[in-house]
């Protein structure tokens, strides 16, 4: 029989999964970012253990590695001192006219619906080590830091 006859697996034609992409840096976290790690671990954890169809089971392996390797590289964050806008301060700046608020926190902990934004975003990117009354360049525009607070 020739080879273009043959029926493959359905293995063969499945997109490959790549591990979960780890963020590029330190892993900077605050209290809260490494509570909601150890919790997605034992979330993880816990459906591993439950089971399920075999694809469920790699998915959740999957992100096991990944949320493990982020444990493992969690940098603790010293508190700020809120003089100027550091990893977990709280900022208020205006943009454009419009005043806005968010904690500077971990890449994954941020939430930016929530009012949580990532170290590395672009916008913290440009305020960090501002001071109260600074203006910085953010793309051309210019953004004023209102106010800092140490979370």
């Amino acid at each position: 029989m020739s080879v273009a006859f043959r029926r493959e697996s359905d293995e063969e034609h499945k997109e490959p999964k790549f591990e979960l992409p780890i963020p590029a840096g330190p892993n900077l976290v605050t209290a809260r970012g490494l509570a909601m790690i150890e919790d997605r671990i034992a979330v993880l954890d816990g459906k591993i253990a439950t089971g399920g169809t075999e694809e469920e089971i790699a998915d959740a392996k999957r992100e096991l590695r990944y949320w493990s390797t982020r444990k493992t590289t969690a940098e603790l964050a010293p508190a700020p001192s809120g003089d100027e806008v550091a990893f977990g301060t709280v900022v208020t700046i205006r943009l454009n006219g419009t005043v806005r608020t968010f904690a500077i926190v971990g890449d994954d902990e941020a939430d930016p619906a929530n009012g949580t934004v990532g170290v590395s975003a672009p916008l913290v990117r440009a305020v960090l080590g501002a001071e109260v009354g600074e203006r910085v360049n953010f793309g051309g525009r210019a953004v004023e830091v209102v106010r800092i607070e140490a979370a």
